[in-house]
């Protein structure tokens, strides 16, 4: 038996009327950031009204490059042209420091812009 925490990517989603939640579990990469992109673009222009919140739960995050914070940034972007905001729900220690380092905590869970019709930007 061993005590290694598993570092395979997962996503659980729970799409309400006005909140998408997303549970991140796992590294965050290169390799994986483009599925978070997807899924959340998807639940952002699907059917319906688009939500007001987004919300990234990172408790089971066991890492973090620069593709996953360039995709956080991505995922701001599209989620704040529809008018939703995006939280940063419990950020482990090592994610906290990057986006402190980094500069861009402000700014991923600053208020949405104003919406804009038609599809989320690129």
């Amino acid at each position: 038996m061993n005590d290694f925490t598993s570092t395979e990517f997962a996503l659980g989603l729970v799409r309400e009327p006005d909140s998408l939640y997303v549970r991140v579990s796992g590294d965050f990469d290169y390799d994986t950031c483009d599925e978070l992109v997807d899924v959340v673009t998807e639940n952002l222009t699907g059917d319906g009204t688009p939500p007001r919140g987004v919300r990234l739960d990172f408790g089971g995050l066991t890492y973090i490059d620069s593709s996953g914070l360039s995709a956080l940034l991505l995922v701001h972007r599209r989620a704040s042209a529809l008018g939703a905001t995006l939280y940063l729900d419990n950020r482990p220690d090592f994610l906290e420091r990057m986006l402190h380092i980094t500069n861009v905590l402000d700014h991923l869970t600053g208020p949405p812009s104003a919406p804009r019709s038609g599809r989320p930007a690129d």
